[in-house]
């Protein structure tokens, strides 16, 4: 699936991504390739992605890796997903 993660500064990523794991308000949930399109708002905790990241040099000090899982903490957003693309707007 294609996933952007966007601040009100940058955009931290835009790219391929496998899985990707979001804090919801209402709990944590993943979407896959192909998921039914949903709008969710989320909570404080980690955005999760596993795939083969490109970041930028400017994004890569708010990620964290652990073997082919990259992380990043929010404290609260909106996500959308539509025909396999998934847009993540964080605070």
């Amino acid at each position: 699936m294609t996933l952007e993660i966007i601040t009100p500064e940058a955009i931290l990523y835009a790219g391929e991504a496998e899985v990707v794991s979001l804090p919801g308000t209402q709990g944590h949930f993943q979407i896959l390739d192909n998921h039914a399109p949903i709008v969710s708002s989320l909570g404080i905790g980690e955005v999760r992605i596993k795939g083969n990241l490109k970041l930028s040099k400017e994004a890569a000090h708010h990620f964290t890796k652990k073997d082919d899982v990259y992380s990043l903490s929010i404290q609260s957003g909106t996500v959308e997903l539509n025909n396999n693309k998934l847009v993540v707007l964080i605070d």
